[in-house]
This record gives structure tokens, sequence and C-alpha cells, in this order.
């Protein structure tokens, strides 16, 4: 329990900060509309081919509008100069990981409804179903995880705005393929169990993700 009130502790601590300046959650509402827009006009999305399309434009913009919120989760600790404080609390710093990317996942998802409702007005598309937004609720848990660790890794460095992206979405690769591929066949009618290889592997790499950077992080953040 003690254990528990640490990572509830992170978490609540992450989203009263962002309640104060919406900092991260405003700058990817932003991206994420641009990014749909700019892709409307690119593309000559209508019927079958928005249906073909929008799997690839939702988690594209999930991956860079994630990436922009994921790299301040760090770089504001560091600047208000409370990563110090945040790394003595004690009992090991799992709980400061697993509350981080809690509050990650949060801000993310609140970033994802937005843009889900978006994609569905603009383009027809089904995406306000419980089987796709399950798909996305894991797809996000996943990137989270390992954007939560990469972060701590990246804000050290020099270039953490160049370094992030570039350590995340290679990592990141089989977790966004996995999830266009449910995501889009969902959209195309099939059911739950039609796309259940790419579910099982979106679960595989949730928990593989979560335990490596458990045991990582401290490593990550320095002894």
């Amino acid at each position: 329990m003690g254990h528990l009130r640490k990572i509830w502790a992170v978490v609540v601590k992450d989203i009263a900060l962002e309640c104060r300046t919406w900092e991260m959650i405003s700058a990817m509402l932003i991206f994420s509309v641009l990014a749909v827009f700019a892709f409307s006009f690119a593309l000559d999305l209508r019927g079958a081919s928005a249906r073909g399309a929008v799997p690839g434009i939702l988690w594209t913009t999930v991956a860079f509008a994630g990436t922009l919120g994921l790299n301040r989760s760090f770089a504001r600790e560091q600047q208000s100069g409370c990563i110090d404080g945040l790394l003595l609390v004690p009992g090991g710093r799992a709980a400061i990981f697993l509350g981080k990317a809690l509050g990650n996942v949060a801000m993310m998802l609140i970033m994802e409804t937005f843009l889900l409702i978006l994609l569905s007005g603009l383009f027809s598309v089904p995406l306000l179903r419980p089987n796709v937004l399950g798909v996305v609720a894991l797809g996000t848990a996943g990137y989270a995880a390992a954007g939560t660790l990469l972060a701590a890794v990246a804000v050290n460095t020099r270039a953490r705005e160049v370094m992030l992206p570039v350590l995340l979405l290679p990592l990141a690769f089989p977790l966004l393929i996995a999830a266009v591929q449910a995501t889009g066949g969902l959209i195309d009618g099939k059911t739950l169990a039609e796309v259940s290889g790419w579910v099982r592997l979106l679960i595989a790499y949730d928990v593989g993700m979560a335990a490596i950077a458990t045991l990582t992080f401290e490593h990550a953040v320095g002894a």
C-alpha cells in the first residue's frame, strides 16, 4: 500500500501541475489538430480511402504528439529543480517511473479523446467504439512506458528535443505497426477475435516494456 501511495502521489502531482499550466496537453492538442488538417489537405480521403488511411493518420499523430508531451514530462522537472527532490523519495525509484508513466498515459488519453472525435467527424470513420478504444488504450500504455523511460535518459542530454524521438520511434515500431493493423481491421468491420494476433502483440509489448522500464529506470536516472 505504501508503494501504491507513492505512485499515486506522483500521478496527482503531475496532473495538478498540468492543470495549472496546460503545457503538455495544449502542445499535444495543437500539434494533433495541425497534423490532421495537414493530412486532410494533402490526401484525398473519401469513403474507402479514408478507412484505409485513418489508422495510419491516427497513430502517426499519436506518436509525434505524444513525443512532445513525453519530452516535457521530465524536462520541466529538471528546469524547476524538482528532479533531485523527486529522486530522493524513499523506497526505490520504480514508484517514480510508474507514477510518471501513468501521468503520461492520462495526458495522452485526453489528447487522443479529442483526436478520435476530430477524425471520426472529419472522415466519417467509426473510431468511437469500445474495441477501437481498447486498442488505443493498449497502444498508449506501451508508448508511454517506453517514452517515459527514454525521456528520463534524454533529459540529461543537450539535444533532448531531438534525442527522444530518435531513441523512441525505432523502439516503438512494433507497437505502432500492431496498433495500426488492429485499428484498421476493426474499422473495416473485423471482430476482435480476427485481430487478436495484433492485440496479443500489443499486450506483450506493454507487459515487456513496463517490466524492462521498471527494472532499468534507476540506472536511467542515475544511481
